[in-house]
């Protein structure tokens, strides 16, 4: 239990933040140019001076293909003959990407680089080329300055946190009550607790209340380390996320019981809690919004109390939610903690 409560936040937060991390700033960028022109030079050193991408240099597509089957090469670039000449003469020129889309989410982030630098590319040889020049006031009258609420410097650790947080609370109390009991039943205890006078419910209750504390502890020593080693902000009230931490916590602490009282062995109650966890976490939120999933996923997803809670902790932490925007959340875990309680207690079976 001690290594679980100590170890084990220290561990997750410091290797997970910066594992789980979808800034990719290592993308292998082949490129091809066929023009030779001081523009398509000037293309080629935009991206070769972008912190995000590894540039090299290649002379044929057959190889450029050979470098990708190889992953040796995320993007190919291919600037045609004549790039520069078209650019002047039509206005307009055609240039290739290819993605390595293996992995989607890679490939996906890459293709919003390049259409960033392109961007910006096109925009600076059409101010600073005389022969490009058509309307130049329309592009010296437009000046875009981006501001970014509630994470302005996009530093992904901070986003990364707050998910890891939640993964932390989740596991001690979900695995933990879920064997505990059953390791009553393992050890022969349970029988000298059925014989005793207690009601259902104060046994329910003695399991859930400790490991409920410790999992608030575990919560609030995360909070500590994600503020000393990445400034986590902290824009709204403690005492507020503390007491929705609870609601949620109770939730969890009812499936693991409930788990608990219909398996026999820890290895069964190991195994649903892990199958019901791993569903919990991949569709909470925490890699990718939850809002871009199908519409019938995100329907079944109101019945995963993680999502709710990933919502809520990173809305009262990083903009500053108060009780008024977090209410839904409040009512839908409350109700959900009622209804899993009431099972667990209902399917515990006291017999002498």
């Amino acid at each position: 239990m001690i290594p679980i409560i100590f170890v084990m936040p220290v561990v997750q937060l410091v290797i997970l933040v910066y594992a789980a991390n979808l800034e990719m700033k290592e993308i292998n960028m082949l490129i091809i140019n066929n023009d030779g022109s001081s523009i398509s030079r000037r293309l080629s050193e935009k991206f070769s001076s972008s912190p995000f991408f590894n540039v090299s240099f290649g002379n044929s597509a057959k190889e450029a293909n050979s470098l990708m089957k190889k992953d040796k090469a995320d993007i190919i670039l291919t600037i045609p003959n004549n790039f520069e000449k078209k650019l002047i003469k039509e206005k307009s020129a055609d240039i290739q990407l290819l993605f390595n889309a293996v992995n989607g989410t890679k490939a996906a982030v890459a293709n919003g680089y390049c259409r960033n630098i392109i961007f910006n590319f096109n925009k600076n040889i059409i101010i600073n080329s005389p022969k490009l020049i058509t309307e130049p006031l329309n592009y010296k009258q437009i000046n875009i300055i981006n501001r970014f609420w509630y994470n302005p410097q996009l530093d992904y650790k901070i986003y990364m946190s707050t998910g890891i947080l939640v993964i932390l609370i989740t596991i001690v109390s979900m695995f933990l009550s879920s064997m505990n009991l059953v390791r009553e039943k393992e050890t022969g205890t349970i029988e000298q607790i059925n014989v005793t006078p207690i009601k259902k419910f104060h046994f329910i209750a003695g399991k859930l209340i400790p490991f409920l504390i410790i999992s608030l502890f575990e919560l609030a020593f995360g909070l500590t380390i994600a503020k000393f080693l990445f400034n986590l902000p902290v824009l709204g009230s403690l005492p507020l996320l503390f007491s929705f931490a609870g609601i949620y916590l109770t939730v969890m602490l009812g499936i693991g019981l409930f788990i608990s009282t219909v398996t026999e062995t820890q290895q069964q109650a190991m195994f649903i809690a892990f199958f019901f966890y791993l569903i919990f976490i991949m569709m909470s939120g925490i890699f990718t919004p939850a809002e871009s999933m199908p519409e019938w996923a995100q329907k079944v997803n109101y019945l995963n109390p993680v999502y709710w809670f990933m919502r809520v902790i990173r809305m009262i932490l990083l903009k500053g939610s108060g009780f008024a925007q977090i209410k839904t959340e409040f009512f839908v875990l409350t109700g959900y903690g009622i209804t899993i309680l009431s099972l667990a207690v209902w399917r515990y079976r006291k017999t002498g």
